[in-house]
């Protein structure tokens, strides 16, 4: 049996990885703005670095916002285009070893999705992801760049930015410690440095992310989430989830190779006819 290729063709970026005996190999990305030529260039790329002939791949398995740009085999290759939620929940358990799971999947936006081994759900979305975090950093901070923008935020301080419980209460409030936010951007100081906004930008983006996915699990009661995308990438994400998990008792997954988890779900759905 030949290595299945699975191609997951996002906004900005195309990743590709390979499958052979439930094996990952190999995951890489390209970064660029036509799909049809991210696709080819990520599929070239991933053969030249594997010292791969053509012969050598059984299938290609494509999903994404861009596989809809396919329209025939690749280099003569049994090709087959994959709905995206079902490649995230795929993905997201086979890389965390679960078997029943939210999966959040963090890029653009965010797609929340409920998976077992039976089943694969899309339950919703929104739009707050990394647009938002770019986006807002351009506007308030002149920067435009993913990794500037992590940059800028080590040293940052929330009690700048954030309104907490705390400075709202003396009170002792059962299962809301006084450092919890109660409001995001809700106390910015004049004092605020550039280093507190792009924290207060980033601690906006996860912890909405984040709360939206505990929701998610107490409607389908799960205890389990997977994080998976290009956003797993971000140092800060890791606290604002141990503190989620601390307040809300979810358990926060975040698998190697969480950015490629759906086109390895897409590779995995080889299997299915």
């Amino acid at each position: 049996m030949g290595m299945v290729i699975g191609i997951d063709v996002g906004g900005s970026t195309t990743k590709i990885v390979g499958l052979k005996k439930d094996q990952l190999f190999s995951p890489v990305w390209v970064k660029a703005n036509d799909p049809v030529a991210s696709i080819y260039g990520a599929f070239g790329k991933f053969i030249n670095l594997n010292g791969l002939a053509l012969d050598d791949i059984e299938q290609v398995m494509v999903t994404g916002v861009g596989a809809s740009y396919i329209n025939q085999p690749l280099y003569g290759i049994s090709t087959r285009k994959i709905d995206e939620f079902r490649a995230i929940g795929k993905g997201g358990l086979f890389l965390s070893g679960l078997h029943r799971a939210i999966i959040v999947s963090m890029g653009t936006g965010t797609a929340y999705v409920m998976a077992d081994l039976n089943e694969v759900k899309h339950i919703g979305g929104t739009g707050v992801g990394g647009g938002t975090l770019l986006g807002l950093s351009n506007k308030m901070l002149n920067i435009r760049h993913f990794h500037d923008l992590i940059a800028m935020a080590e040293g940052g301080n929330l009690a700048h930015i954030d309104l907490l419980i705390g400075d709202i209460t003396q009170d002792q409030i059962v299962g809301l410690p006084p450092e919890t936010t109660a409001s995001n951007f809700g106390k910015i100081s004049d004092l605020a440095t550039k280093a507190d906004t792009a924290l207060g930008i980033i601690n906006l983006v996860f912890q909405t992310i984040g709360m939206l996915a505990v929701f998610a699990t107490r409607i389908y009661g799960v205890s389990d989430v997977v994080l998976t995308g290009n956003l797993t990438n971000v140092p800060q994400a890791g606290e604002i989830f141990t503190m989620l998990h601390q307040l809300y008792q979810v358990r926060f997954h975040t698998p190697v190779h969480a950015e490629f988890a759906t086109a390895t779900g897409a590779a995995l759905a080889s299997k299915c006819k």
